[in-house]
């Protein structure tokens, strides 16, 4: 009996590896969310400088990537064993601190692992056990855990993540796996010139910029995804995201109405609901509005 047999006979065994590949993938992310703003940063300084023949600030003859150098305690700067960095787990082995330090450990590094975990395990209910449309999923919510967590810290979404982003929804709809290439095609252009409109709107009639370039290729990547009738969804949705979280975050971390609030997790999060549950929200908007017609 192969492999790919005995999971489809014990789909608890599939279940159980979708969600043990999320808890793996999650300790990735928190790699990415921490080094990538890093990363860029440092190519940016470095830019510089050598454009100023100033010299370049950090030793370029140490690597700094996703890979290297190895993950270290920020605080005593004491290597992780592998043991040490066993998704979730090793976080409940150590009590949340670091065993050579005793320094807490960030509650938010297994959060995000979960969180991955079980976003990972919805989807394989959602889409099946296999198939280009769970890949894809996967790719897709992945991408939008990271970018969520990057622009809450820095108020950025790296090119290096919204813009694989885009050629990855338009090569995975070549053959219509969530829409037809033709409005995945619309979709992209449509999401980046709406939030573009809105942007210049914006700021000519304020002198102020609302957003940022990252979030016109955020939603032009949802809209490469889901198309072109997913745009207005999402822009709704993530309103709606954003007034309900905007006001919560306000009021339990006493930030004022002044201080900008990154828009990037809102599209993220209202991009994931309509891949999910786009269909059956379009149906309920037409059967309230118009029932018994079809958009």
């Amino acid at each position: 009996m192969d492999t790919l047999s005995a999971l489809n006979q014990h789909p608890w065994l599939l279940q159980a590896s979708l969600l043990a590949l999320g808890l793996v993938v999650g300790s990735f992310l928190n790699v990415v969310i921490y080094r990538l703003p890093l990363m860029i940063e440092r190519d940016e300084k470095n830019y510089c400088a050598e454009l100023l023949e100033t010299g370049v600030d950090d030793a370029k003859s140490e690597p700094f990537d996703l890979v290297q150098p190895n993950s270290h305690c920020p605080h005593c700067n004491h290597a992780i064993k592998p043991w040490e960095n066993i998704p979730l787990i090793s976080y409940i082995l150590l009590r949340g601190r670091c065993s050579n330090c005793a320094t807490a450990i960030s509650l938010r590094y297994p959060l995000i692992e979960l969180t991955t975990g079980l976003l990972t395990l919805s989807l394989g209910w959602h889409y099946g056990m296999a198939g280009m449309a769970l890949l894809g999923a996967l790719l897709f919510t992945w991408a939008l855990i990271a970018l969520t967590m990057i622009d809450v810290d820095h108020m950025l979404l790296p090119d290096d993540i919204t813009l694989p982003l885009i050629w990855l929804g338009l090569l995975f709809n070549i053959s219509g796996t969530y829409v037809p290439l033709q409005d995945a095609v619309i979709g992209a252009a449509a999401g980046y010139l709406s939030l573009w409109c809105v942007y210049w709107l914006f700021k000519l009639a304020t002198g102020k910029e609302g957003m940022g370039y990252g979030d016109f290729k955020l939603l032009a990547a949802l809209g490469a995804w889901l198309g072109w009738q997913a745009v207005p969804m999402i822009i709704l949705l993530s309103s709606l995201v954003g007034a309900v979280l905007g006001i919560a975050v306000m009021l339990l971390a006493r930030r004022g109405k002044d201080i900008p609030i990154p828009f990037g997790p809102y599209l993220a999060i209202a991009g994931w609901i309509a891949l999910v549950w786009g269909a059956e929200l379009m149906a309920w908007y037409w059967n309230a509005v118009a029932p018994g017609q079809t958009p």
